[in-house]
């Protein structure tokens, strides 16, 4: 009798909403907490000479009808899966629909090393970039 009680007064609680539940993950992104930013760019990486110095271009075209401002550039430089480097660019901002380039170059010992190695047939030279752009924008 006691448990057909207690199942009742729970499905009457949950059927009421009495019950407080903590937030999820999920349920805390749609509040507005830990909201994921929305992808307003989309950008194409292009190489330069690279040798003991690498040139990394950047074209970042804007894909909103909203102003970015302070936008800038991270690129880190991976040589056969070793970081070797990374730079900073500061682009400023972009006009809707705009396009703007960023550009900048790696130097390290790291690198140089790396680059001789190839030149004395050890290694192969095998670049790779990540890049992250960050920006602000008002609605």
């Amino acid at each position: 009798m006691t448990r057909s009680l207690v199942g009742m007064l729970l499905a009457a609680t949950v059927a009421t909403g009495v019950i407080a539940v903590t937030p999820t993950a999920a349920s805390a992104s749609e509040l507005g907490q830990n909201a994921a930013r929305p992808h307003l760019l989309n950008y194409k990486i292009y190489f330069g000479e690279c040798e003991d110095t690498c040139r990394i271009k950047v074209r970042i075209k804007s894909v909103t009808r909203l102003k970015l401002y302070d936008v800038s550039l991270n690129a880190r430089l991976w040589v056969n899966g070793k970081k070797v480097g990374s730079c900073y660019d500061y682009v400023g901002s972009i006009r809707p629909k705009g396009v703007r380039w960023a550009g900048c170059t790696v130097r390290s010992s790291k690198l140089s090393t790396m680059w001789n190695r190839y030149l004395d047939g050890e290694i192969d030279f095998n670049t790779e970039t990540k890049t992250n752009v960050h920006y602000e924008w008002y609605s």
